[in-house]
């Protein structure tokens, strides 16, 4: 519990930047997003593969540069083409062997630049931008009612091959304890838009606790325990948000579908 509180207080300076919104975020997302990406390049080493940070930088800068001019709806393509025609020269100017590099350098660009870029997306959603909370709200309650759900009734597993310590019970607990905060959020934020908070609450776990399996899969396939050690408790950056990598892309596309 302990470790959970001080992991819990590092974290401050990201909530202070989400309540901050416009370039404090943007600044946070891109380091935040940078550090994410090494730790994931990183974790492949054990299997002599070694992606392109540099590459991987580049295209998040170019990324974050468009969305800071407001140039993003229109250069989405010409990102996504910089991007694969990087990794396709640098394919081109080694040896053959470089194709696994490509493929996780470009894997590692989707899943942790792209999907984590989906805050900064909803930050920019004029009207709707307050329900940037949920995406940590969904992840973050879900997490925390999970392990206590877990520890009091945890009884049958709930994918003991990727996650050993996860339960059924805990997974349910995790989405009630998700779904009941983010109504109470949207009572007190937009009560007209109650039964959406409720929804995301719903969606937002469930996209959390995917997010959080895929993570495992990850380690548990690549032979190692954690992504990192930067966070006492939780390993790295990357344990500690990867259910933001999936709930921000749902929560993102279900206010852009069902609300806006």
């Amino acid at each position: 519990m302990k470790v959970r509180i001080i992991s819990a207080l590092i974290l401050i300076p990201l909530l202070y930047a989400v309540y901050s919104g416009g370039w404090i975020l943007k600044i946070a997302g891109f380091i935040i997003g940078l550090m994410a990406l090494k730790e994931f390049y990183n974790a492949f080493k054990g299997l002599e593969i070694k992606p392109s940070f540099m590459i991987g930088t580049v295209s998040s800068i170019i990324l974050y540069l468009f969305i800071f001019f407001n140039r993003l709806n229109h250069l989405w393509s010409l990102w996504i083409f910089i991007t694969i025609l990087l990794i396709l020269l640098t394919i081109l100017i080694k040896k053959d062997s470089w194709v696994k590099e490509g493929a996780v350098t470009a894997l590692g660009i989707l899943y942790v630049v792209f999907f984590s870029f989906h805050v900064i997306l909803i930050d920019g959603i004029e009207k709707y931008n307050i329900m940037i909370w949920l995406v940590f709200i969904t992840a973050f309650v879900t997490d925390t009612c999970a392990y206590f759900s877990g520890y009091l009734f945890g009884k049958h597993k709930l994918w003991p091959e990727i996650s050993p310590k996860k339960t059924i019970e805990g997974a349910v607990g995790g989405t009630i304890g998700s779904i009941v905060v983010s109504a109470l959020f949207g009572y007190f934020m937009a009560s007209d838009l109650m039964i959406h908070y409720i929804i995301i609450g719903f969606i937002g776990s469930i996209a959390g606790q995917t997010g959080d399996l895929t993570a495992s899969a990850f380690k548990r396939r690549l032979g190692i325990k954690d992504f990192g050690t930067m966070i006492p408790g939780h390993g790295g950056i990357l344990d500690r948000f990867d259910s933001i990598l999936l709930t921000a892309p749902i929560i993102y596309y279900y206010i852009i579908l069902f609300i806006q």
